[in-house]
Order: C-alpha cells, then sequence, then structure tokens
C-alpha cells in the first residue's frame, strides 16, 4: 500500500466515514497530501553528504469554498497531513531543521480545485507538549491531572452513556504520563489490555465504553528568531485539482 492510499484510508477513518459525502467536488485531501510531497521533494537539498534538508514549514492555500469545507474535519486533517510529511521524509531519508508546521489558509484569488503550497525552512528549539486525539478533536494537556467522563464536573466530557461520570483520570508531569481508573462501572483498557493504572506511552490507546483515546507527545516550536511565514516567492507550485492526473 502506497502512503497516500494509507493517508486517504487513516483520514477516512478519523473522519468516521464523512470524507466520501463531504470532498466529491473540488480539492480532494488525498491532492493536498500529494502537494505536499511534491513539495518538500522539490526544495529537498544535500546539505552535506549524509544529511538531506526538507523544509519544515509547509502552508497550503485554497479557495475559500475548499478551504471551508476541509475546515469541516476540524484537527482530523491537519493531523493527517502532519504525519504524512513526517513519514514522507523518513522514507525519503530527508532531515528537518526544527518541528513540522502544516497550515491551511484561504485565498480568494484562488479558483475552487486549486491550491498553491509555500515552503521554508525554519530553524528553532523544541519543546514537547501532550495531547488526547479524542473522536477527531485534540485535547492538550496542560493541567497535571485530567478526568474524563460523561459527568458535566469532568475536565473533558464525553458523550459516551458507556462511561461512568468520573471514568479515568490522565496524570501528566511534563515528561512523564500515566492512566488511572476511577473506579468505573465498565473498566478502562490500554491497547487492548485491562487495567488499574499503568503508564502512557506515546501513540498508546486507552478505550472506555465505546470511546478511544490516543495519548500523543507532540512537537511544537520554540523559535530562536520571529519565524517567517512563507513567502509567495517561496511557492514552487500551484495545483489544479480539476486535472486529476496531476495527482501523485
Amino acid at each position: 500500500m502506497g502512503l497516500l492510499d494509507s493517508f486517504e484510508k487513516g483520514l477516512e477513518r478519523a473522519v468516521n466515514g464523512a470524507f466520501a459525502k463531504t470532498f466529491r467536488s473540488g480539492i480532494q485531501p488525498v491532492e493536498i497530501a500529494s502537494a505536499l510531497r511534491r513539495e518538500i521533494d522539490t526544495k529537498a537539498a544535500v546539505v552535506s553528504r549524509d544529511r538531506i534538508l526538507a523544509p519544515n514549514t509547509l502552508e497550503v492555500s485554497l479557495s475559500p469554498d475548499d478551504h471551508a469545507r476541509m475546515a469541516g474535519l476540524g484537527t482530523a486533517l491537519l493531523t493527517e497531513l502532519h504525519t504524512l510529511v513526517e513519514s514522507h521524509a523518513k522514507a525519503q531519508g530527508y532531515s528537518f531543521a526544527g518541528p513540522v508546521s502544516v497550515s491551511l489558509t484561504a485565498d480568494p484569488q484562488l479558483s475552487p480545485g486549486t491550491l498553491r503550497v509555500a515552503s521554508a525552512t525554519q530553524e528553532g528549539q523544541v519543546s514537547w507538549r501532550a495531547v488526547l486525539d479524542i473522536d477527531g478533536t485534540r485535547h492538550p494537556l496542560s493541567a497535571s491531572r485530567t478526568v474524563i467522563g460523561r459527568g458535566s464536573d469532568a475536565d473533558i466530557t464525553l458523550a459516551d452513556s458507556g462511561t461512568s461520570r468520573k471514568h479515568v483520570e490522565i496524570l501528566w508531569d511534563g515528561e512523564r504520563a500515566m492512566v488511572r481508573d476511577l473506579g468505573s462501572t465498565n473498566g478502562t483498557t490500554l491497547d487492548g489490555r485491562k487495567i488499574s493504572e499503568a503508564p502512557l506511552t506515546p501513540d498508546s490507546t486507552i478505550r472506555i465504553g465505546r470511546t478511544q483515546i490516543v495519548f500523543r507527545v507532540v512537537a511544537q516550536a520554540r523559535p530562536s528568531a520571529p519565524p517567517r511565514p512563507p513567502r509567495p516567492s517561496d511557492a514552487t507550485q500551484v495545483f489544479d485539482a480539476r486535472d486529476r492526473g496531476g495527482r501523485g
């Protein structure tokens, strides 16, 4: 299975089947992925015998109509695009000068079915943030203790009758994380194994009731200088989705 096939299937799962209904016309998410991959390949530069540097700041401009459709996916699309960029770079042996940033913007000068990609290399320090991905929504863990359940007094409230009012808590000290069941009725599993409490590793999956919760630790930029966004002169491609033969 190719990288873009994996992306499309992953996105379909992330948006719970809304993919086919929402994107029958105009820009397709897989076409954004293809354009990003081509931009990275085009801009990758050999800086030493053992290092090929790829741009890590990527901005995709869309027509207002296409941008509105993509925005309807919430964080699911950006999460999948970010994962695809990093996976493609790893497969090609590219490295980045700093954390990867992918953004989508609306440009009234673009017509529906077209997009423009601008990119730049932005150096910076990396800090790490813990997040929970639940039903396509990303919840940053800013507190040391986060309670999840169906009760209105939980920090993250779930519309899931299979969960207790206060079902689990996630403990995060900035470096390590732990999940603890709070005496729930239906119990808690971590990567398919029933637990009362256990340490969390990145990309592990907690299930409570019918809800899956994925714990992730993501990089965020802490630039040493004010970041320079991609400029129009950085753009190397304008992609017209009406020419479906351009999908890579």
